[in-house]
């Protein structure tokens, strides 16, 4: 991630991250697809600027993104879609419940994510 005086930048847009309810990396963080020890390398992006991902949140507090090519929604299995709607969606949910109550990095990964899972085992 790119920190400099204008905060963390979107790899995309080059817009700034502002707000952990804005951060595709911490997202996927918390889904369990990013590894702790690269958050403070990885670049960042807007969680609307990953629109193959952000398609599948389906929330009120988040205005629906579609996504266009071969990974559309629309052009997928639908069991497929739900699945990921759930679990993208439980991930943002998560995502807003930690950026409103604060807490460790090790709080982060959803409980269901596999990283929560090995945390557990450990």
């Amino acid at each position: 991630m790119a920190r400099c005086e204008r905060g963390y930048l979107c790899a995309v847009c080059g817009g700034e991250v502002e707000h952990l309810l804005e951060s595709d990396l911490y997202l996927r963080y918390v889904l369990g697809e990013v590894d702790p020890e690269s958050l403070a390398d990885a670049p960042d992006r807007h969680i609307r600027c990953n629109p193959t991902l952000s398609q599948f949140i389906v929330h009120e507090s988040f205005p629906a993104v579609v996504a266009a090519g071969p990974f559309a929604k629309a052009g997928l299995d639908p069991a497929f879609v739900a699945d990921e709607e759930a679990r993208v969606t439980a991930g943002y949910l998560r995502l807003t419940e930690l950026a409103r109550g604060g807490g460790s990095i090790l709080d982060y990964p959803s409980p269901g994510s596999s990283r929560a899972v090995d945390q557990a085992g450990s």
